[in-house]
C-alpha cells in the first residue's frame, strides 16, 4: 500500500506540473501580450481544460493528507506562507479568467489579475520545490524552523526557473493550439525561454554543488541520473529543431519530455525521502488500515476515473482554436 500511494502521489504531482503548468504559462505570457485578438486566442486555447488541470493539485494534497499525514503536517508548517500565496494566486487567476469576459471598463484589472495570479502561483510552487531540495529544518519528523525558513537564494532561483519553465510550456501549448500571428509569436518566444530555463537550471546545479558536495556523490551512486540528463539534452535539441521547422506537435511533446526529465531527476535524487533528507515515505505513511480504506474508494475508483476524464477532455478539445 505504501508503494501504491507513493506512485499515486508522484503521478498526481507530475500530471499537475504538466497540465496546469502550461495554462499557468499561458497566463504569464498573457501579461506580455497587448494584442486583443492574440489574448482571445490564448485564453481560448486553455478555456476548455484549465479548471480541470487544477484538480490534480487537489488530488496530490488529499493523498498527502490521507496517506502520508506526518509529511503533510510538516510541509504545511514549513510552507504556510507560500501555500497561502499560491492558493491566493490560483483563486485570483480563476476569478479574473471568468470576470474579464463580462467586464468592460474594469477589464484591465482582470487582465493584470490573470497574469499576476499565474505568476504568483508558479513562483511559489518553484520556491517550495527549491526549499525542499535545499533542505528544511526538520528534527525527528517535526518542522523546527520559522515561517520564513523556506526563503533562500536557492528557493528564489527555483521559483524564477519554474516560472520561466511554465512560460515555455505555455508557449508550446499556444503554438500547438493556435494559428496565425498568435502561433508565430509563441514560436518566436520559445528559443529565448529555453535559453533562460537552461541557464537557471545550470545555475541551480552549480549552487547545489557549492553548498553541498554530496550532490555529486548522489549522482555517482545513482548513475541513471546521467541517462535522464542525456535524454534531456537530446530533447533540448528536439525543441530547437521543431521550433525551426514549425513542427508544433513535436515541439509540445519535446517540452513535455523536458519537464518529465526534470521531475525524474528530482525524484531519483531524493528517493526514498518524501522530505529530503528527514522523512521517508515509509516513516510518513499512515497505518496500513487507513491506506487500505483509502484504496477501496479513492485509489480504486476516483483516481482511474479522473485519468479517463482527463484523457477524454483533451481528446474532445484536441483541435486548433477556432477550427
Amino acid at each position: 500500500m505504501i508503494t501504491y500511494w507513493s506512485i499515486i502521489l508522484a503521478v498526481s504531482m507530475l500530471l499537475y506540473v504538466l497540465l496546469d503548468g502550461f495554462d499557468l504559462g499561458v497566463g504569464i505570457l498573457f501579461g506580455y501580450t497587448t494584442d486583443a485578438e492574440q489574448r482571445k486566442n490564448m485564453l481560448g486555447a486553455i478555456s476548455p481544460v484549465w479548471d480541470g488541470n487544477e484538480t490534480w493539485l487537489i488530488v496530490a494534497g488529499v493523498v498527502l493528507w490521507g496517506a502520508f499525514p506526518e509529511a503533510y503536517g510538516t510541509l504545511l508548517s514549513a510552507f504556510y506562507i507560500p501555500v497561502c500565496m499560491m492558493l491566493a494566486g490560483l483563486i485570483f487567476r480563476g476569478v479574473a479568467f471568468e470576470f474579464r469576459v463580462h467586464a468592460h471598463r474594469s477589464r484591465w484589472i482582470w487582465n493584470i489579475g490573470l497574469s499576476v495570479g499565474s505568476l504568483c502561483a508558479a513562483f511559489m510552487q518553484g520556491a517550495m520545490v527549491g526549499a525542499l531540495a535545499y533542505g528544511l529544518p526538520v528534527d525527528d519528523g517535526r518542522f523546527v524552523g520559522d515561517n520564513m525558513s523556506w526563503l533562500s537564494g536557492f528557493s528564489v532561483i527555483s521559483g524564477v526557473a519554474l516560472s520561466f519553465g511554465y512560460a515555455l510550456s505555455g508557449a508550446g501549448w499556444i503554438a500547438r493550439k493556435c494559428e496565425g500571428k498568435t502561433r508565430d509569436s509563441a514560436l518566436r518566444s520559445i528559443p529565448k525561454l529555453t535559453a533562460v530555463v537552461l541557464l537557471l537550471l545550470i545555475g541551480l546545479f552549480l549552487y547545489s554543488l557549492s553548498s553541498d558536495l554530496t550532490v555529486m556523490q548522489r549522482w555517482m551512486d545513482r548513475r541513471v541520473l546521467f541517462v535522464v540528463l542525456l535524454v534531456a539534452l537530446l530533447d533540448i535539441f528536439a525543441i530547437v529543431i521543431s521550433t525551426r521547422r514549425g513542427d508544433d506537435a513535436l515541439l509540445l511533446k519535446a517540452i513535455i519530455v523536458l519537464f518529465i526529465c526534470a521531475y525524474l531527476m528530482f525524484a531519483i535524487s531524493f528517493w526514498p525521502y518524501l522530505i529530503p533528507f528527514s522523512v521517508t515515505f515509509v516513516q510518513a505513511a499512515a497505518p496500513a488500515s487507513s491506506l487500505s480504506f483509502m484504496f477501496w474508494g479513492a485509489g480504486l475508483f476516483i483516481f482511474p476515473l479522473m485519468l479517463i476524464y482527463t484523457f477524454c477532455s483533451y481528446y474532445v478539445f484536441r483541435g486548433k482554436v477556432g477550427s
